[in-house]
């Protein structure tokens, strides 16, 4: 076989039914063998947008996403998507293109080094120089991308190892000697949680995306039912635990609910689960869970005690060692005055907003909720429209919210929910979007309507960069420097691409629009007109404890 004939039967192998991208000269031979290939290759208008659809796709399925993209500026444009699923821990294999392995390094045409530019955002990346290791190293990158903490592996192939002839092997078994991921805690620090936890008068569960990728969400419910705890999750963490229990308390941190961050700065036992105690969950880091023990379980061991120091450490996958923790406990702790505090706590500060004037975009939301019954997929964009997403829509199972945690990527949402839909084309999948983030991969409307690829896009258009805006009026006396966007008509450029817009200047004519996007055989851009000046509450100022919130309702 060739090296582009190779490559196409490896990713055959590894099960890939979809992948992303764009072609240019360094992959024209391995473009060739996919015109023949019975892989279903969805062309995006830009490559980033290629490596978001491929992050969709995998975080909505579970299987590991794939993006394609030619040498230089194909491969450059693609390290935004990279660096966005590296910092949420989801498994990619980015293939890109090369010059020929004599020119590497001479300053070729439409060359740069890929590798070099990619491995702080890689899980790990391959330079192929000869065409008999393509196969192995295809092998190990689906395995190092899919297995322990997830992560984008990137596979650069130049020309000339596309082209010649090699012998297929296909190797059945990896064997990576440095790579030998823990997926089962430690017997002793199973028994060491599980006596905290029987010890404990106020337990909390704090969830992470952890949970979500293991597959960890119904150990993780008999967990807190079992000891009678309530649930906090990670903006990643959402849809881990469901949003409707009575035990949850949402989001915690910068933007989660005041009753989530009263409650885990009161605890005095914090079960971390999946999640890596990042800068806008704790706040201020040495006032942060004062009286708390902490027991944190996380198969990345170099997550743990990075940013705050734990008691009981557990490197493992999160559904082995919660299966090994539920055999471990014995009697369960008695949290009963403690549950009572917590919901004290819900009575008093619950997430609100004023319902008049112009739309709010909370009600927005909360509609898209009711409408869809808390079933669709959710993918967010990022700024003010991902918080509340984040807040008013109510999750009850993993994989239905997708937005971009660490990294904060505007441009997210839209084409990771192409890769949502291509991976689950009966579903309903909504982008929450802002009328800033929306226009950085606005063209991907082209490759919907090409491919029947029907999402549906809530465009909270307040005519600001919303939650910039929101820290310049909080923090900067009110002074817009740059804020204030000129937007297109997006109904008309939803029109233009084939697709279908519609505008939502009055409350009444929320819902209606909402079901009418539903029930609309097409790509649709509903374009709410928002009041302007809404703010995210509550919220924490950089810097700060995560107890000392700003406001409750806006």
């Amino acid at each position: 076989m060739t090296g582009a004939e190779i490559l196409i039967e490896c990713l055959k192998r590894e099960g890939v039914q979809v992948i992303f991208g764009y072609p240019g000269g360094s992959v024209l031979p391995l473009f060739d063998k996919l015109y023949d290939s019975d892989i279903k290759f969805i062309l995006t208008r830009h490559e980033q947008a290629a490596a978001h659809a491929a992050d969709g796709y995998a975080r909505a399925t579970g299987k590991v996403g794939v993006c394609i993209a030619t040498s230089g500026p194909g491969a450059t444009n693609l390290t935004t998507g990279i660096a966005n699923a590296y910092m949420d821990s989801v498994a990619i294999v980015a293939i890109t293109g090369q010059v020929k392995t004599f020119l590497i390094g001479n300053d070729a045409f439409q060359e740069a080094d890929v590798t070099g530019i990619t491995r702080p955002i890689t899980k790990h990346n391959y330079l192929v120089k000869d065409v008999k290791d393509l196969a192995r190293i295809v092998r190990e990158a689906f395995h190092i991308a899919s297995t322990g903490r997830p992560g984008p592996v990137l596979i650069d192939v130049p020309v000339d190892v596309q082209q010649p002839e090699a012998e297929f092997i296909w190797p059945e078994e990896i064997n990576i000697r440095s790579y030998k991921p823990t997926y089962f805690g430690h017997p002793g620090q199973i028994k060491k949680a599980a006596k905290l936890i029987t010890s404990s008068k106020k337990p909390i569960i704090y969830a992470g995306g952890g949970i979500i990728t293991s597959g960890a969400h119904e150990q993780l419910q008999k967990l807190a039912e079992k000891i009678q705890a309530p649930v906090t999750m990670t903006l990643m963490g959402l849809g881990g635990f469901p949003g409707t229990h009575p035990f949850s308390l949402g989001m915690l941190g910068m933007h989660g609910t005041a009753y989530a961050n009263h409650a885990i700065m009161d605890s005095d036992l914090i079960i971390a689960v999946g999640a890596r105690f990042d800068d806008r969950v704790t706040g201020k880091l040495d006032t942060f869970a004062p009286h708390a023990k902490i027991i944190h379980i996380d198969i990345d061991p170099a997550s743990i005690s990075k940013n705050v120091k734990v008691d009981v450490p557990i490197v493992g996958d999160a559904k082995n060692v919660l299966g090994q923790l539920l055999e471990e406990l014995g009697q369960a702790p008695d949290t009963a005055d403690w549950l009572k505090a917590v919901e004290a706590w819900k009575k008093k500060h619950p997430l609100s907003y004023e319902n008049k004037g112009k739309i709010k975009p909370q009600y927005v939301i909360e509609q898209i909720y009711e409408a869809t019954k808390g079933e669709a997929i959710i993918t967010t964009e990022v700024g003010q429209n991902q918080m509340w997403a984040a807040q008013w829509y109510k999750y009850t199972a993993p994989r239905t919210f997708i937005s971009s945690g660490g990294l904060g990527t505007m441009g997210f949402g839209f084409p990771a929910a192409m890769g949502a839909k291509v991976g689950f084309p009966g579903k309903i999948v909504f982008d929450i979007a802002g009328d800033g983030s929306i226009q950085m991969n606005i063209q991907e409307l082209a490759t919907c309507v090409c491919n029947k690829i029907n999402v549906k896009v809530a465009i909270l258009n307040n005519g600001y960069l919303g939650m910039v805006r929101q820290w310049q009026e909080l923090f900067y006396k009110k002074r817009y420097s740059h804020t204030c966007i000129y937007n297109p008509d997006f109904v008309k450029l939803a029109e233009s691409y084939g697709g279908v817009g519609i505008k939502v200047t009055r409350n009444e004519e929320v819902r209606p629009a909402i079901e009418k996007a539903i029930s609309t055989d097409n790509v649709v851009f509903i374009d709410f007109h928002i009041e302007p000046e809404e703010n995210v509450y509550p919220m924490v100022p950089a810097g700060e404890a995560i107890n000392r919130m700003i406001g409750g309702m806006a």
